[in-house]
């Protein structure tokens, strides 16, 4: 038995320390020799595009995304505006068909979702409606730069690239310790999504700004979402999915750990699925770069729920075989207190801060799997107020 716990031990152990510390310190390593593979772009390239915003109960954000989108930098003839309404019951549709009317907006429309499935649905439903070249998706609550939908345009340069997801930009870092967490989480894994754009394809993109072309896109069973669905779908059709961060979208992070919780609950509802979503990952002859990538972005990411129980579990089975495990098992109980600490006394303690986001996103892992086992996880959700 001793030998049992020993291996899962430091697999688990390996796991963690490869999803947070060892795959983003591989990653720059490996982005320094490819320094070559730089973003190619197009900026002649202005094909018809549709901007599709899905909206549930949006009433305090739309009219702001409404004046956003239309200020967007591109040819008024080429581009349109597709609101999907996700069966709204407020005053959201009312304002839509007012803003259209009253703006006299004419490349503007309003597709109305008769039953809730959720975001990935009404993007689903409103896509037959498309006619254009390419889809550009973004979130009602998200601020889109002026210049946002010609970068990304000018992003796809070959038949290959499939998908370009933009840069999300946090607003409110400063109001919280917990939006001040989600924004140094974002800036470090953009940095992560523009070396594997660079050299092969990305993982996962945002919800908030990102693009396809109209043939290339694919019915997900609602419960999926794209951010998570749409990159591992053309990457394994030898297509590639990449990030131009030079496109922007602007965005408020959650204020309250209630707010951000509840988001990353709703993020990881099929996570026992995103662990290994396709065999044909693990073909790394084939699929190359991206089996390295999604491994250790996603996979191991996935697994800090059941790692980190496992690595403490193991450990106090072991721990006095050597002062080593003793050091480690006490190194893990701290951590988990300074958590509490955080909780419990709100210090604004910046790495106390760090500890607790983590030990949060790792609970909300665990929430996810129980929502999967309990039948209870679902395509929809309700919006996070202090992100409004």
């Amino acid at each position: 038995m001793k030998l049992f716990f020993e291996i899962l031990f430091y697999v688990s152990g390996f796991i963690i320390f490869w999803a947070m510390i060892g795959y983003p310190i591989s990653l720059k390593i490996i982005g320094k020799l490819h320094s070559g593979n730089q973003m190619n772009k197009d900026y002649s390239h202005k094909p018809s595009v549709t901007v599709m915003v899905v909206a549930h109960n949006e009433e305090k954000v739309i009219l702001d995304k409404l004046n956003n989108i239309i200020e967007l930098d591109y040819p008024k003839n080429k581009i349109e505006f597709l609101i999907s309404s996700d069966n709204s019951t407020d005053s959201t549709n009312k304002i839509v068909e007012d803003f259209i009317k009253n703006n006299k907006v004419q490349n503007m429309r309003l597709y109305e979702v008769k039953a809730r499935k959720g975001k990935t649905n009404a993007q689903n439903e409103a896509q037959k409606t498309v006619k254009s070249e390419y889809l550009v998706m973004t979130d009602a609550n998200s601020i889109m730069d002026k210049n946002s939908v010609t970068e990304l345009m000018a992003a796809f340069t070959s038949t290959d690239i499939a998908y370009v997801s933009g840069r999300l930009a946090i607003v409110n870092q400063e109001s919280s310790d917990v939006s001040g967490a989600e924004a140094s989480y974002w800036d470090s894994d953009m940095v992560m999504r523009e070396i594997e754009g660079r050299i092969q394809t990305i993982t996962a993109g945002n919800g908030a700004i990102y693009a396809c072309r109209t043939k290339d896109y694919y019915d997900f069973n609602p419960i999926q979402c794209h951010d998570s669905a749409m990159p591992p779908l053309y990457a394994l059709q030898g297509k590639r999915a990449i990030a131009n961060h030079d496109a922007v979208a602007y965005e408020k992070a959650g204020e309250v750990i209630e707010d951000e919780f509840g988001r990353k609950v709703r993020m990881n509802r099929i996570i026992l699925k995103h662990i290994l979503p396709d065999l044909r990952i693990l073909n790394i002859f084939k699929y190359k770069w991206f089996s390295y990538f999604y491994f250790g972005h996603r996979t191991c990411r996935y697994l800090l729920w059941i790692s980190h129980l496992f690595v403490l579990i193991s450990n106090a089975f072991i721990i006095s075989e050597s002062w080593v495990y003793s050091v480690t098992f006490i190194g893990q109980v701290a951590f988990y207190l300074l958590a509490l600490v955080k909780l419990f006394t709100k210090t604004n303690n910046k790495y106390l801060t760090l500890i607790y986001y983590y030990c949060a996103t790792v609970i909300a892992q665990w929430a996810g799997v129980y929502s999967i086992l309990t039948g209870k996880a679902k395509p929809f959700w309700e919006k996070a107020e202090s992100t409004r």
